[in-house]
């Protein structure tokens, strides 16, 4: 299957999978370097962030955030808790549901752990493309995932 955009023909397939197999390489990348420096890896680095970001953010948030189920979403959380990184705390406007803090070695640890992270990236992708490429890269995987959420496309049912 292919698409014409501006007159070039694109292999949409062939798209996809160069396009999930950065993806993870770039994933795997980070979660060594994440794992090295700081003992965590990039899910549990990307949630720590979330938190510290979104602060009262529930499960159903993180699940939302990063496209997840529930359950797993809750998994991540119990992992941030046992490793003393994150607590529940009782929502007031709603007693089903907790709403997410980090601890202080959780805010210590996201915040020494963004400087690897931003760096990472920096030199992962920086170091393959130049400026432009890196924008229209950028624009168009921003519009594809506003289109993605904005439609409800791939969000997990549970």
């Amino acid at each position: 299957m292919t698409a014409k955009a501006s007159g070039e023909t694109v292999d949409l397939p062939g798209f996809f999978a160069d396009l999930v197999r950065c993806e993870t390489r770039l994933y795997n990348a980070l979660n060594d370097r994440l794992r090295e420096l700081h003992g965590i890896v990039t899910s549990q680095f990307e949630a720590l962030r979330h938190l510290r970001d979104h602060p009262g953010s529930r499960v159903a948030d993180l699940a939302a955030e990063f496209a997840i189920g529930i359950g797993a979403a809750s998994k991540t959380v119990d992992r941030l808790e046992k490793k003393g990184w994150a607590v529940r705390q009782p929502n007031p406007s709603d007693r089903r549901s907790s709403l997410l803090a980090l601890t202080d070695d959780g805010s210590r640890l996201v915040d020494a752990a963004e400087k690897t992270f931003t760096d990472g990236v920096a030199d992962l992708i920086g170091g393959a493309l130049d400026s432009s490429s890196v924008s229209a890269v950028a624009q168009a995987l921003s519009t594809l995932r506003s289109v993605l959420e904005r439609d409800q496309i791939g969000t997990p049912a549970g």
